[in-house]
């Protein structure tokens, strides 16, 4: 199953059911059921939900702590890997409250950088990127822990533009290879081909993706194959043979951008849903893909957005993220720089929002969000962080217009 042979995995462990019910043996068929769930679903075959609901009420029935984590792991990860985020948040966040409540460390770190994954493909970067570092600073983090967190880190980077996306994906490749294993592979590689592309290495995004594709395509997993393939696409691979692909990447190598833009919004991916968009010739568009990049924070793929609408003799488009934003290499907002120079005061939170007319709450936010923006973990640090990075002679309430 960890290796993604689905029907393997489905032959052996049924062998497995049948010999824990004869020997009514609880635990093995905990596990037995997880693993053949895990596999059914991965295969495309949803009856696998079922065998993974009854591994995990049979775990809780019979108090096995350890295996009812696994079980949530599973049906979040594979929920995510299948492109199914709400379905996925709902079984991951249920499984950190039960890793919290019964004590189980590892099992939940892995559980939290699948969270920051579904949180990245949503379009909820600044909490994507706060519960994987969460994950990274911790010493004790499993090695797969690590580098799912570290995926997550590198995605967000790379479409923020910011410059240390490479050494998180350079970190989780060099873990990644020693698995040898497709559904660790995949995702790194797949987040390097991207970083390729933003860069405009088509050479490298053949590179990065040609052995892990052939893992893909033997394993037939078709979501693996469809982002591998869209990239080997966009670099100007025009001698694919996919058996089979994920809809949305099918539809967008088919020029059918619209669809596929319909298609990624249903599944709640907004910066893929403005990728699609964004190939298209049509203004209204090219429009909404630019203001959706915009709202992320994706300011590499807005800046091609827009150099492609002036392209088409629009005017009025700016050349790149608006002036507040784009003065700063952290990505904050103004109001954002308002309240670090609130930080470099020493002013808490409610101090902050007396100063800020805001509520005690947003002030929080905003400077959960600074801290999640620098990478750092506590408000001294943000202070240093933006100082080195020259942040604070930007946004300063108290500097008059």
């Amino acid at each position: 199953m960890l290796n993604r042979d689905n029907a393997d995995a489905v032959r052996w462990g049924m062998e497995a059911v049948k010999i824990a019910e004869d020997c009514q043996d609880t635990e093995a068929l905990v596990l037995a059921f997880g693993t053949v769930g895990t596999a059914m679903l991965l295969a495309g075959n949803e009856d696998g939900r079922g065998y993974l609901e009854r591994s995990l009420d049979l775990g809780e029935k019979a108090q096995l702590d350890q295996q009812v984590a696994v079980a949530y792991g599973n049906l979040g990860s594979v929920a995510g890997e299948l492109y199914q985020f709400p379905r996925a948040d709902q079984y991951l966040q249920a499984g950190l409250r039960y890793c919290a409540e019964h004590g189980i460390e590892s099992q939940g770190h892995y559980i939290q950088a699948w969270q920051a994954l579904s949180w990245f493909y949503q379009g909820q970067w600044n909490r994507a990127s706060e519960a994987a570092l969460g994950v990274t600073r911790l010493s004790r983090a499993s090695a797969i822990s690590r580098m799912m967190a570290l995926v997550s880190l590198g995605r967000i980077r790379t479409r923020r533009g910011d410059p240390e996306a490479l050494s998180a994906l350079d970190e989780a490749l060099a873990m990644a290879v020693q698995t040898v294993t497709l559904q660790r592979l995949a995702p790194v590689g797949a987040a390097r081909a991207e970083t390729a592309w933003l860069a405009g290495d088509h050479n490298r995004v053949l590179n990065e993706t040609r052995e892990v594709l052939e893992l893909a395509v033997r394993h037939r997993h078709v979501w693996f194959v469809g982002e591998l393939v869209y990239w080997r696409w966009k670099a100007g691979d025009t001698e694919i043979h996919a058996p089979m692909v994920a809809t949305p990447f099918a539809l967008q190598m088919a020029g059918q951008w619209r669809e596929a833009a319909e298609e990624w919004q249903r599944l709640k991916c907004p910066y893929e849903t403005a990728r699609a968009l964004a190939e298209s010739e049509d203004e209204t568009a090219l429009r909404e893909a630019l203001n959706i990049f915009e709202r992320l924070g994706a300011w590499p793929a807005a800046s091609m957005t827009a150099r492609h609408l002036r392209e088409h003799g629009v005017r009025g488009i700016p050349r790149g993220p608006r002036a507040a934003t784009r003065a700063n290499p952290a990505h904050l907002t103004t109001r954002e720089l308002e309240v670090l120079h609130l930080l470099q005061q020493g002013l808490q939170n409610a101090e902050i929002a007396r100063k800020l007319h805001l509520s005690t709450k947003t002030a929080g936010h905003h400077v959960s969000s600074i801290l999640s923006k620098l990478g750092v973990r506590s408000r001294t640090e943000a202070v240093r962080e933006a100082t080195r990075l020259a942040l604070l002679q930007h946004g300063d309430p108290d500097r008059p217009n």
